[in-house]
């Protein structure tokens, strides 16, 4: 913690205290916790949409009976990060459907300031969503607490959210111990365009998951050449108005030897269409003349926000989808955040007397043919009265 965090504390002051929390709720500028507050309402209306039904059954055939029960992970922990600023945004896109899932208990892990302190509007999300435990450490020792446990900190059943290379790295080497969630590394962001895009809003867009940090990526898609060179002429203006360190964040995406920001030009728009997929980018914002024409085409995104006036911020803050999202190109696998992170399905079956009759005769012959002669046992002669 010292070394890492630049600040010393003992294990007896880990945990954020519930007049920390009380304290925050005070602090936070009144615009900024209206705003936290309204921004939470939306995500959990979305996410409550998403609950399933807690158990259900289906008759597969007369007297066969094949469901699901819905039940909450017993305990996630939720890695909220603060490197390169303080990160309230990411405590509710967590917190929100864990709590909404029923999670019985919650735990944040955040860094603290070298103060020894966590940022008031960090502490408000996570109140106001429901979550039981905040600790003050970050880093890969947060991650091997929450999988291992310590003395004061208890372990978890689940890791999820976004962190450094190092967060990554140790929820890689954790793969096995416990779930670690879906890959979430630098943001990443296609905005796919044609001829009828606004180059204005384009070039604006471009910046916005190109200022989270030098490793960043954000790419124009399109097929039209005058909208990449309008979108060329803007972009060292718009970049140059940026206070640090995002003006260095953007300069190195878009204008050094090492940057991952670009302009892209392909033949036609279904070649950029082609491209987008396969990239699988974390962001995709879709500029075209009917948007929803080509959606049914755009398979790989974590997101896909339609139309020019649903930008990316939308999405990361107030809009109510979920901004934790795969990157790397994992969106070709891996979906976005969701209460289905925070459930698990049970498989349930009851069969009566008259299902088996008919069950029974199929089960047998199949056992036998694997080799499995005490399965085939278990299903010859069976008395046919119990229920």
């Amino acid at each position: 913690m010292e070394r890492f965090d630049h600040v010393k504390l003992s294990p007896a002051n880990l945990r954020v205290s519930r007049a920390e929390i009380d304290r925050a709720h005070d602090l936070l500028d009144k615009d900024v916790h209206r705003a936290i507050e309204h921004a939470i309402q939306n995500v959990r209306t979305f996410h409550e949409r998403q609950m399933p039904h807690e158990q259900w059954f289906t008759q597969v055939s007369p007297g066969v009976m094949a469901g699901e029960k819905i039940t909450p992970i017993s305990s996630v922990g939720l890695y909220v990060p603060r490197g390169k600023g303080a990160f309230p945004s990411v405590m509710y896109m967590l917190a929100t459907p864990a709590s909404i899932a029923g999670v019985p208990r919650i735990v944040v892990c955040t860094p603290p300031a070298p103060t020894g302190e966590v940022d008031p509007a960090s502490l408000v999300a996570a109140d106001l969503c429901g979550v039981h435990e905040i600790y003050r450490i970050g880093g890969a020792q947060a991650i091997a607490a929450l999988a291992y446990g310590t003395e004061t900190i208890k372990k978890v059943r689940k890791v999820t959210g976004p962190g450094n290379p190092y967060v990554s790295a140790a929820k890689r080497l954790l793969y096995g111990t416990l779930d670690v969630g879906l890959p979430a590394g630098p943001s990443e962001s296609i905005l796919l365009a044609d001829d009828t895009a606004d180059p204005e809003l384009v070039a604006r867009d471009l910046l916005v998951e190109a200022e989270h940090g030098p490793d960043s990526s954000s790419l124009l898609v399109t097929n039209s050449r005058a909208l990449i060179e309008a979108v060329q002429q803007l972009l060292p203006t718009k970049i140059a108005a940026l206070p640090e360190p995002r003006l260095t964040f953007c300069r190195t995406g878009f204008e050094s030897d090492k940057g991952t920001g670009g302009l892209v030009l392909t033949a036609t728009l279904q070649e950029a269409i082609d491209f987008t997929n396969e990239y699988a980018p974390e962001h995709l914002e879709v500029h075209v003349h009917d948007p929803f024409a080509i959606l049914p085409q755009l398979n790989n995104a974590g997101e896909i926000l339609l139309g020019s006036h649903t930008p990316t911020p939308l999405g990361n803050y107030s809009l109510g989808t979920n901004a934790i999202l795969p990157t790397g190109g994992f969106a070709h696998t891996f979906s976005c955040t969701s209460v289905y992170d925070f459930l698990k399905r049970t498989g349930l079956g009851y069969v009566t007397p008259e299902g088996y009759a008919s069950l029974s005769e199929t089960t047998r012959r199949l056992a036998e043919f694997e080799g499995f002669p005490s399965h085939a046992r278990a299903v010859t002669d069976r008395p046919q009265a119990q229920s």
